[in-house]
Protein backbone atom coordinates (compact mmCIF):
# COMPACT_ATOMS: atom_id res chain seq x y z
CA UNK A 1 0.00 0.00 0.00
CA UNK A 2 1.10 3.54 -0.92
CA UNK A 3 2.55 6.23 1.83
CA UNK A 4 0.83 9.09 0.77
CA UNK A 5 -2.77 9.34 0.44
CA UNK A 6 -4.32 11.35 -2.87
CA UNK A 7 -5.12 14.08 -0.45
CA UNK A 8 -1.49 14.54 0.40
CA UNK A 9 -0.07 14.10 -3.11
CA UNK A 10 -3.01 17.08 -4.61
CA UNK A 11 -1.60 19.23 -1.90
CA UNK A 12 1.91 18.71 -2.63
CA UNK A 13 1.17 19.05 -6.74
CA UNK A 14 -0.73 21.91 -6.06
CA UNK A 15 1.70 23.84 -3.86
CA UNK A 16 4.40 23.13 -6.60
CA UNK A 17 2.36 24.75 -9.31
CA UNK A 18 1.98 27.84 -7.10
CA UNK A 19 5.76 28.21 -6.58
CA UNK A 20 6.22 27.36 -10.38
CA UNK A 21 3.98 30.04 -11.19
CA UNK A 22 5.26 32.70 -8.86
CA UNK A 23 8.84 31.79 -9.94
CA UNK A 24 7.81 32.04 -13.55
CA UNK A 25 6.98 35.99 -12.98
CA UNK A 26 10.19 36.94 -10.69
CA UNK A 27 12.20 35.89 -13.69
CA UNK A 28 10.36 37.22 -16.42
CA UNK A 29 13.12 38.12 -19.02
CA UNK A 30 11.27 41.56 -19.76
CA UNK A 31 12.12 42.62 -15.70
CA UNK A 32 15.79 41.97 -16.09
CA UNK A 33 16.57 43.29 -19.37
CA UNK A 34 13.96 46.49 -18.62
CA UNK A 35 15.75 47.33 -15.64
CA UNK A 36 18.95 46.64 -16.71
CA UNK A 37 18.57 48.99 -19.53
CA UNK A 38 17.18 52.04 -16.83
CA UNK A 39 20.01 51.55 -14.80
CA UNK A 40 22.79 51.86 -17.89
CA UNK A 41 20.35 54.44 -19.28
CA UNK A 42 20.45 56.53 -16.31
CA UNK A 43 24.46 56.10 -15.92
CA UNK A 44 24.96 57.10 -19.52
CA UNK A 45 22.64 60.41 -19.42
CA UNK A 46 24.55 61.21 -16.54
CA UNK A 47 27.56 60.41 -18.17
CA UNK A 48 25.73 63.15 -21.09
CA UNK A 49 24.95 65.83 -18.48
CA UNK A 50 28.83 66.06 -17.48
CA UNK A 51 30.22 66.15 -21.30
CA UNK A 52 32.90 68.59 -21.70
CA UNK A 53 33.21 70.61 -24.86
CA UNK A 54 36.12 68.65 -26.39
CA UNK A 55 34.39 65.25 -26.00
CA UNK A 56 31.23 66.60 -27.51
CA UNK A 57 33.52 67.75 -30.44
CA UNK A 58 34.77 64.38 -30.60
CA UNK A 59 31.05 63.06 -31.99
CA UNK A 60 30.72 66.12 -34.28
CA UNK A 61 28.90 68.19 -32.20
CA UNK A 62 26.25 65.56 -30.99
CA UNK A 63 26.13 64.60 -27.14
CA UNK A 64 25.82 60.52 -27.79
CA UNK A 65 25.81 59.82 -24.38
CA UNK A 66 22.57 61.87 -23.47
CA UNK A 67 21.26 60.30 -26.56
CA UNK A 68 22.19 56.76 -26.28
CA UNK A 69 21.10 57.25 -22.66
CA UNK A 70 17.96 58.48 -23.26
CA UNK A 71 17.23 55.70 -25.96
CA UNK A 72 18.38 53.24 -23.05
CA UNK A 73 15.82 54.59 -21.09
CA UNK A 74 13.51 54.76 -22.86
CA UNK A 75 13.63 50.97 -23.94
CA UNK A 76 13.87 50.04 -20.09
CA UNK A 77 10.74 52.03 -19.64
CA UNK A 78 9.25 50.15 -22.28
CA UNK A 79 10.25 46.79 -21.03
CA UNK A 80 8.18 47.34 -17.48
CA UNK A 81 5.36 48.77 -19.02
CA UNK A 82 4.96 45.92 -21.21
CA UNK A 83 5.47 43.39 -17.91
CA UNK A 84 3.08 45.28 -16.22
CA UNK A 85 0.35 45.72 -19.35
CA UNK A 86 0.62 41.99 -20.13
CA UNK A 87 2.08 40.47 -16.91
CA UNK A 88 3.09 36.40 -17.45
CA UNK A 89 0.24 33.73 -17.60
CA UNK A 90 0.38 31.22 -15.20
CA UNK A 91 1.29 28.04 -16.31
CA UNK A 92 -1.84 25.23 -17.08
CA UNK A 93 -2.73 22.78 -14.78
CA UNK A 94 -2.47 19.38 -15.74
CA UNK A 95 -7.05 19.77 -15.64
CA UNK A 96 -6.55 22.63 -17.62
CA UNK A 97 -4.34 20.76 -20.55
CA UNK A 98 -6.79 17.85 -20.40
CA UNK A 99 -9.54 20.26 -21.28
Amino acid sequence: MSEYSEHEVQREVTELESKSATAARIFDLRRIIGGLFVIYGVIVMIAGFTASDAEIAKAQGVNINLWTGLGMLLLGLFFLLWLMLRPAAPPLTPKEKSE
